[in-house]
């Protein structure tokens, strides 16, 4: 299985999705939080808040690149609707 994911990282300035993508989401997610990932290393909080599990690498990566366009990040706002509730 490949994985595509998306974590909600946050500091006192700012929050952001970072959306990636894995054959091993319990390793990667992991890595995130022991600050070994350059891109999400600088926040204080990294939470998975979604994810998708594909068959295919081709696939994921295909979802990942979806995901990260305005098209993706509109849908990952309605999809996470709920959850960003909570604040």
């Amino acid at each position: 299985m490949h994985y595509v994911y998306v974590l909600e990282c946050r500091d006192l300035e700012q929050k952001i999705l970072y959306v990636g993508s894995t054959s091993d989401l319990k390793k990667r997610l992991a890595q995130h939080l022991r600050k070994e990932v350059t891109t999400t290393k600088k926040f204080a909080s990294v939470v998975l808040v979604y994810y998708e599990a594909c068959l295919d690498k081709t696939d994921a990566l295909i979802r990942e690149k979806q995901l990260k366009t305005g098209f993706g990040r509109g849908y990952l706002k309605r999809r996470l609707e709920n959850y960003n509730m909570r604040d």
